[in-house]
């Protein structure tokens, strides 16, 4: 989307979270203290292995024998749609929800939306790569930094060009390897929101470097609110782009920050499905259950884009970063609505500062 960021600003006067019929979302909510898996029923969570002790009561080892779990937990939504169990519903508005899979085996992320590569290209003056109608990649990010709703904990550093990244994920649901695009899409145990979370200074210093990104990243990916199944999706489904292959989805995707709309997409618009980064996840090596993989930023969906194309048609044009107490919303239509709130550690402790 090829306009300046006052053309994308809208006021938030009501968020609508869209949500479709039959869709079985799995969350992890802290019940007592502890961390449990559990399914979304008309805005009440149920605990899954209180009402089946053969559902795992983690998500991790739920995704181990994925298949034989979900259909488990579909009879349970059954159940709870006829009536059972509604003495031991909670609340959403009322529950602590985690990361679906609060930690998972590995996190990668892609680079599957064209219109954003070309965008932030375009913004520094420099030609489209033409690699990136090659191949897929991805890196592999910090996944003992996973997160869920709520506060994401920032350094001095962070604030140094603090950024939201709107994305889409997917976890793994079984174990494989040299797997083609053409079966990829069968490994999908589910469908998330994700918000990679970008330090851009940090970032960029360490990419001069021709390594990374590492630092800029590290300290915070969040997902969720919950995990979609993919058959829930097929109503939603639509053709690969040209001379692709995989499932795709229009889905649309945006986000407010402190309530205001700056970013608006839709996972449609991906260029490399996940199907065909899953295949180059897996060439040569396993992929596991419990394995992460984020889709990359959809165009328009962070600052740094942003900033770059208000740049480049006024130069007059004042970047906007995060900072300490705004609010970032993210909404992908079918996956649900989430919400995080920056806020900065009470130190001064600065890396940057140690540079020689």
């Amino acid at each position: 989307m090829n306009v300046q960021i006052s053309n994308l600003i809208s006021i938030k006067t009501n968020i609508s979270i869209h949500y479709f019929c039959g869709i079985m979302k799995l969350v992890t909510y802290i019940h007592q203290g502890t961390p449990c898996t559990g399914i979304l029923v008309n805005d009440s969570i149920y605990p899954l292995n209180k009402i089946n002790p053969l559902i795992p009561g983690d998500m991790r080892t739920m995704l181990q024998s994925w298949e034989t779990n979900k259909a488990l937990a579909m009879d349970v939504e059954t159940e709870i749609k006829n009536g059972k169990f509604l003495e031991l519903a909670i609340e959403l508005a009322n529950s602590e929800l985690l990361a679906p899979v609060p930690e998972p085996t590995s996190c990668r992320d892609g680079y599957a939306f064209r219109q954003h590569v070309a965008a932030a290209r375009r913004n520094r003056k420099v030609p489209m790569i033409e690699e990136f109608d090659q191949y897929p990649i991805f890196y592999f990010t910090n996944h003992n930094a996973i997160q869920g709703p709520g506060e994401i904990r920032c350094m001095p550093d962070h604030f140094q060009k603090l950024d939201f990244e709107l994305e889409a994920a997917i976890v793994i649901g079984k174990k494989g390897r040299n797997i083609t695009a053409a079966q990829a899409d069968e490994y999908i145990a589910g469908y998330m929101i994700m918000n990679d979370m970008s330090a851009r200074t940090l970032q960029m210093e360490e990419m001069l470097l021709n390594l990374g990104p590492a630092k800029g990243k590290d300290f915070s990916t969040v997902i969720g609110p919950w995990l979609v199944t993919p058959e829930e999706l097929e109503p939603f489904k639509i053709p690969a782009k040209p001379g692709h292959v995989g499932n795709n989805y229009n889905l649309s995707m945006k986000c407010w920050v402190n309530g205001i709309q700056v970013s608006e997409g839709n996972m449609g618009d991906m260029d490399w499905t996940f199907a065909e980064i899953i295949e180059r996840c897996a060439y040569g090596v396993d992929i596991l259950p419990g394995d992460v993989i984020g889709s990359g930023t959809v165009g328009t969906g962070c600052f740094l884009e942003l900033n770059g194309t208000g740049l480049l048609n006024d130069a007059n044009f004042k970047p906007q970063w995060l900072q300490d107490g705004d609010v970032v919303d993210m909404e992908i239509a079918g996956l649900g609505f989430l919400s995080n709130t920056i806020v900065a550690e009470p130190t001064d402790f600065s890396i940057l500062a140690l540079k020689k």
